[in-house]
């Protein structure tokens, strides 16, 4: 008896996903909800578990391949035993040496069209390990010592931001100036999509302003063992701006509305994006109801957000809907940036990293831990007096956080 392993339903807005990862070969064991494969859509990785125990008996999809839902990938044998030969194994091994390779290990070697049998492995048993592979990435490689995998996505067309390649270059200037063409990843292409669309179809503005944070630093630094004890959660920076985000949002409702066609849409909730980097690229995580949660709560939901977006595990519900976005580009040293608006939603407040300048308190010069802040906002619906006075409302609960704990 045989079972088919479909693609599975694909939400509304994803017409299409890239099959990325093949996590068995033919001839192997599967069992019943091990995955089998990754598939690559404009948001996340979606992995596809064996229907039922056996052995894969044939793959019809390959890597790289496009897939929509309902496509059949693989077809199982269930009548056969789910424990393998060492014919079996020998088989399978010797059909594909990569088989060994871990999930992120397979994906960090196609996304830098690398030869694994070209690696030097660390790992037990000869395996191929993460660091292996980063190791390998640093060294000076050049573009002829690679094996041409087949390409991610595959289209007939070029992409009308990528230039055909004219004619191939001589030796010498390959071996001096070398070159690698990679296809953007389907995050990536609609990243990018959604940057020019917000350009496109928003009047951005960015207003700055700075905050004092000594008074958060050292709440964090006198609560940090105590909070961890009780919540078993690390107190971050986040959720106090957050928490000020929140209560300045209830003040200018319009920052936390969004755009359709001609109309205003304002939300009776606070959905709050906040911006994670992953292997992948740039993602945003939702925390719903952020409004209902206290410290520990948010901490909690930022820390398996980041567990979850370095593993590719965000799923649709994590990051679909928002309707307002906090970006942290101060983790990565940034002084000061104009962030992009999300759409649809109507604004995006930039953090960014905190250093200490001169301060003015009681006439006199002082040295405080200073942060500047970065509103973009969408001046079709948002006044310079509302986003200005939005921003100075974040800055006066983070300069005096008794604020945010006594709700005034």
């Amino acid at each position: 008896m045989k079972t088919e392993v479909l693609v599975p339903n694909l939400p509304e807005s994803v017409a299409d996903a890239t099959l990325i990862t093949w996590h068995k070969q033919v001839g192997e064991p599967v069992q019943r909800d091990e995955n089998l494969v990754d598939l690559e859509t404009d948001k996340v990785v979606l992995e596809v578990p064996a229907p039922d125990n056996g052995v894969l008996e044939k793959v019809l999809q390959q890597n790289g391949a496009t897939v929509t839902s309902g496509d059949l990938l693989a077809v199982i044998n269930i009548d056969k035993s789910a424990t393998p030969s060492e014919d079996t194994i020998d088989q399978a091994t010797e059909e594909s040496p990569a088989q060994a390779l871990s999930p992120a290990v397979r994906r960090l070697i196609l996304e830098h069209e690398l030869d694994s049998n070209k690696i030097p492995a660390s790992g037990k048993a000869g395996r191929l390990t993460k660091n292996d592979v980063l190791d390998y990435i640093k060294t000076d490689v050049t573009v002829s010592e690679q094996a041409t995998p087949e390409p991610i996505v595959t289209t007939k067309t070029p992409p009308p931001n990528v230039v055909t390649p004219g004619p191939a270059p001589t030796p010498a200037t390959s071996d001096s100036r070398p070159e690698q063409r990679v296809p953007m990843t389907r995050l990536r292409a609609r990243v990018a999509e959604r940057l020019i669309q917000a350009q496109q179809n928003s009047a951005m503005l960015t207003t700055f302003n700075e905050v004092n944070l000594k008074k958060v630093i050292e709440l964090r630094r006198d609560y940090k063992d105590s909070f961890v004890k009780k919540h078993q959660v690390k107190l971050g920076f986040m959720s106090f701006f957050i928490k000020a985000s929140i209560e300045a949002l209830k003040r200018f409702p319009l920052i936390n509305a969004s755009v359709d066609q001609r109309d205003i849409i304002y939300h009776g909730y606070y959905d709050i994006g906040i911006a994670v980097a992953s292997e992948r690229g740039l993602v945003v995580p939702i925390i719903r109801d952020a409004d209902q949660l206290d410290f520990a709560g948010m901490e909690k939901q930022i820390a398996e957000f980041g567990v979850k977006a370095q593993a590719g595990r965000l799923s649709y519900e994590d990051l679909s809907g928002g309707t307002f976005t906090i970006t942290n580009g101060g983790v990565f040293g940034s002084m000061l940036s104009t962030p992009i608006l999300n759409p649809p939603q109507s604004a995006i407040l930039g953090m960014h990293s905190i250093q200490q300048r001169p301060w003015v308190e009681n006439n006199d010069v002082v040295v405080r831990p200073i942060m500047y802040l970065a509103l973009s906002y969408d001046h079709q619906i948002i006044d310079g007096k509302e986003a200005v006075q939005f921003l100075v409302a974040i800055k006066e609960s983070l300069e005096e956080p008794s604020r945010l704990l006594l709700n005034i």
